[in-house]
């Protein structure tokens, strides 16, 4: 089949690959009907990956159809239409089956958890994706949520509720939203549906803080953000901030900006094994500091009944689409953020 491949920084290939299969009784494959470009995804475009190892094929969140399942699959069947979290449950543990999968028991390194980070779980940039465990990996889609929508309920929009859950927002707040990419948008929208009162947004890009004022996000402006911050919380500053970038700078900016007695909730990946955290600063202003990485499966129910209820519109942050062929273009757009970039959805058909 065709897919992209990872070969080094900056090298990513559209060719052949081997045909997923079925190689458990508990497996499945599916036909990949739409794929998204996640900003995880560009920590290993840009040389930062979580496998030394190239040549495997990236991507984590997809949508499509079951074409095949082994012989213990009781709930999909060839024909059904199906999202594939991006977080990926062994099915056996404790974690795993109160949905908590980023916690599996069983997995002995983040390879095991997530599609398209090494070659052991090859990932959903190609034209078909084996799935393990498929009763437990896979969520049935119903015809009123597009495939655009379910691309992003695959992982950004999860992470974003998650990062607002674990924020502990509260109804007739202010919250701070660092980063306006897939997840910050998610995570602003989230943030509403949470009743938040006023949603501020920070990100470098000018598009990216101008497409958010269109769904409510008050943009912060100027170059002195943490001035900015305060003159727009009237000295006091956030209620809570989600941090959706991951970087040392902006992960302070949250520690720095958020009230007294506040609640900052990362969710951005950081893979700086020695972040200088302003213990002190922390102390004394007696924060809360959350930082994980979501479960999709546990935040999927909440979520689908939100997009079907139309409370939440995943679908509004895809902003580009792209034959899979055209996947090296579109990993480099969207890493130069030109052109009003904000999430890329790859169509194997096209």
């Amino acid at each position: 089949m065709k897919a992209l491949t990872y070969h080094g920084r900056h090298d990513i290939r559209f060719g052949h690959v081997p045909d997923p299969a079925v190689t458990s009784p508990a497996d499945a494959v599916v036909r990949v009907s739409a794929a998204g470009i996640c900003g995880s995804d560009l920590h290993i475009y840009g040389g930062n990956g979580f496998s030394p190892e190239l040549g495997y094929t990236p991507g984590h969140e997809c949508v499509g159809v079951v074409v095949d399942t082994g012989s213990q699959v009781t709930r999909f069947k060839p024909g059904d239409r199906v999202l594939v979290p991006a977080s990926v449950g062994c099915a056996r543990c404790g974690q795993c089956a109160a949905g908590f999968t980023a916690r599996c028991e069983r997995a002995t390194s983040s390879t095991e958890l997530c599609y398209g980070v090494g070659p052991k779980l090859p990932g959903s940039q190609a034209e078909a994706l084996a799935v393990p465990c498929a009763d437990v990996n896979l969520v049935r889609l119903s015809e009123d949520i597009s495939d655009e929508a379910a691309v992003v309920l695959t992982d950004n929009a999860p992470t974003a509720w998650y990062g607002c859950r674990r924020a502990r927002i509260q109804p007739g707040e202010t919250v701070l939203v660092i980063g306006l990419g897939p997840v910050g948008l998610m995570a602003a929208q989230s943030a509403f549906a949470m009743g938040a009162a006023r949603v501020l947004g920070v990100d470098l890009v000018a598009e990216r803080r101008a497409f958010a004022a269109g769904l409510g996000v008050e943009p912060v402006e100027g170059d002195d953000v943490r001035s900015a911050i305060r003159d727009m919380t009237a000295g006091r500053g956030p209620d809570a901030v989600v941090e959706a970038v991951g970087s040392d700078a902006t992960i302070q900016l949250a520690v720095k900006a958020v009230r007294q007695a506040g609640r900052v909730s990362v969710i951005g990946v950081s893979q700086n094994k020695a972040f200088p955290f302003h213990m002190y600063l922390a102390q004394v202003k007696e924060l809360e500091f959350a930082i994980g990485l979501c479960s999709v499966h546990y935040e999927l129910p909440a979520l689908i009944a939100l997009t079907r209820a139309g409370r939440i519109k995943p679908e509004v942050v895809v902003s580009h689409r792209f034959a899979l062929s055209e996947g090296p273009t579109a990993y480099e757009l969207f890493a130069g953020r030109s052109d009003g970039v904000r999430k890329i959805v790859l169509d194997p058909t096209g």
